[in-house]
C-alpha cells in the first residue's frame, strides 16, 4: 500500500504522474575508480495530489546527500547570467532598492546572482549548503552561509535583525523536502514590506513541452501557479504578480509578500494565469494521468533513431552534463553504445563519468577532435545558445539533435 503523503497537503498520493523507473542521483558525478564499484539507484516515481493537484516524488534521499557537495556551478551558462543581471537591475528599480536595503538569497549557489546587487552597492547575504559551490561564492566577496534554509535558520537570523527587504529562491522551490516548514521560514525572514520572489519550472510548461527529463531525485516537486499559490496561502503569504519566462524550458517567477500587506494588491496577472492553467486541465486529474504514456512514445522515438544513426555507422557525442540529460539517458537506457562521451564547460564535471550511464565527460575541445556526425543537445534549454557556440560542426556536415519535446536534427 502506498503510504506517501503530500508535502504541501498531507493528503495520502495515490496516483501516477509519471514512473521513470530507478535512477541514481543526477548529480551524483563519479570519477574512475568510482566506476567499478555499486551505484545507488532510486525509484523515480512522480505522483499527483487529487487534492491540490502538487506533482511530488517521495523523498528517497536526504538533502544532505544531494546537495552538501554539489556540481552545479550557475556561473558556466553566459545567457543564465544575462538572465541574472536583467533580474537584479529589474527588482532594483520597482522595488527601490539602495545601500540601506538588504537581499537576502536562499540557494545562492556560486554567486552568480548577488554579484549584480554588489556591483550597484545593495548588501547582501548568500545561504548556500553546498560547501564547495559556497566556496567560489566567498572567493567573490559574497558574504555566504553554508547552511540549509528553514524555520531555525530564519529565527536566527531574525533574532540577529537581518531580515529581507527582497527574499530570493530561483530554483530551490523544487528542491525543499519539507515545503511548509521551507515557506514558513520564508515568511519569518521577511521584512514587514519586504518582498519574495521565486523561480521555478512551470508544470503546465513541463506537460506541454514533454520535459520529463526535467524530473529528477534533487527536485522534490513540481509546481502551477494555482499549487504554489495554495501552498504560500496557508502559511501568510500573499502572491501578488507574476512573470512567465522562457528559462529551463518555461519558467515563473512569482513575487510575494505578507497577507497584511495592502500596498501590494493582486495583479491581472495572477488571474489571467490561474485561468489559463484551468482551461488546459490542470484542475482535472485526468490531465495529469495521461502524461505518462506521451513520455514512453518519446523514449521510443529517440531509441529508434540512436538506433539507426548507429546502425549506419554514424558517431554520436553529447553536448552538456546537466542532470536532466541523466534523467533522459538512464530511463532511455542510452549508454556508450549509443553515445561515445559528452562535453561540459564546467571544469568541476570534465574528467568525471555520468551517473548510471558512466558515460565520459570531457572538455568541449574534444569535439574538434573526433568530428562527431551529430551532437546530442543535453540542456535543450540551452539549444540555441550552445547550436551558437558549437556551429562549426557544419564544417564536417555535423548536426544537432535535441530530444525534447521530440527528437529534431537541427
Amino acid at each position: 500500500m502506498n503510504t506517501v503523503s503530500c508535502r504541501s497537503c498531507s493528503k495520502a498520493l495515490e496516483h501516477t504522474f509519471v514512473d521513470l523507473g530507478m535512477s541514481p542521483l543526477a548529480n551524483s558525478y563519479l570519477n574512475r575508480s568510482q566506476i567499478n564499484q555499486i551505484e545507488p539507484f532510486f525509484p523515480l516515481h512522480a505522483y499527483v495530489c487529487d487534492s491540490c493537484f502538487l506533482v511530488q516524488l517521495a523523498a528517497v534521499a536526504k538533502p544532505e546527500a544531494v546537495f552538501s557537495d554539489y556540481a552545479y556551478f550557475s556561473s558556466y551558462s553566459d545567457s543564465w547570467l544575462a538572465h541574472a543581471k536583467s533580474y537584479v537591475n529589474s527588482v532594483i528599480e520597482r522595488f527601490g532598492l539602495c545601500h540601506k536595503s538588504r537581499v537576502i538569497e536562499i540557494a545562492s549557489n556560486d554567486g552568480y546572482l548577488l554579484q549584480y546587487f554588489l556591483e550597484r552597492n545593495v548588501p547582501v547575504l548568500g545561504i548556500e549548503p553546498a560547501k564547495n559551490v559556497a566556496a567560489a561564492a566567498t572567493e567573490r566577496g559574497i558574504p555566504t552561509l553554508v547552511r540549509f534554509f528553514g524555520e531555525e535558520l530564519a529565527q536566527e537570523l531574525t533574532g540577529e535583525q537581518k531580515q529581507a527587504d527582497l527574499l530570493i529562491g530561483n530554483n530551490v522551490l523544487a528542491h525543499v523536502p519539507d515545503l511548509c516548514g521551507f515557506v514558513r521560514g520564508m515568511k519569518i525572514l521577511l521584512a514587514d514590506d519586504g518582498v519574495i520572489t521565486m523561480e521555478f519550472p512551470h508544470l503546465m510548461r513541463l506537460v506541454e513541452q514533454n520535459q520529463f527529463d526535467t524530473i529528477y531525485h534533487e527536485h522534490f516537486s513540481y509546481f502551477s501557479l494555482n499549487t504554489v499559490q495554495l501552498l504560500f496561502q496557508r502559511h501568510g503569504l500573499k502572491i501578488f504578480d507574476v512573470d512567465e519566462l522562457s528559462t529551463h524550458g518555461g519558467s515563473l517567477r512569482i513575487y510575494a509578500c505578507h497577507e497584511a500587506n495592502e500596498h501590494r494588491p493582486v495583479g491581472e496577472r495572477i488571474a489571467d494565469l490561474l485561468c489559463r492553467e484551468n482551461k488546459s486541465g490542470f484542475a482535472k486529474l485526468e490531465h495529469y494521468l495521461s502524461f505518462g504514456e506521451r513520455v514512453k512514445k518519446t523514449k521510443r522515438s529517440l531509441l529508434a533513431f540512436l538506433t539507426k544513426a548507429k546502425d549506419e555507422g554514424a558517431s554520436i557525442a553529447g553536448y552538456g552534463a546537466p542532470a536532466k540529460g541523466n534523467t533522459l539517458l538512464n530511463y532511455c537506457g542510452i549508454r556508450s553504445d549509443f553515445l561515445d562521451y559528452t562535453v561540459d564547460r564546467s571544469p568541476h564535471k570534465q574528467g568525471f563519468f555520468l551517473p548510471g550511464t558512466h558515460i565520459p565527460i570531457h572538455h568541449p575541445d574534444k569535439i574538434t577532435e573526433t568530428k562527431p556526425d551529430y551532437l546530442l543537445i543535453l540542456p535543450w534549454n540551452l539549444k540555441d545558445e550552445i547550436m551558437s557556440q558549437m556551429s562549426y560542426i557544419r564544417e564536417w556536415n555535423g548536426r544537432f539533435v535535441v530530444p525534447i519535446p521530440e527528437v529534431k536534427v537541427l
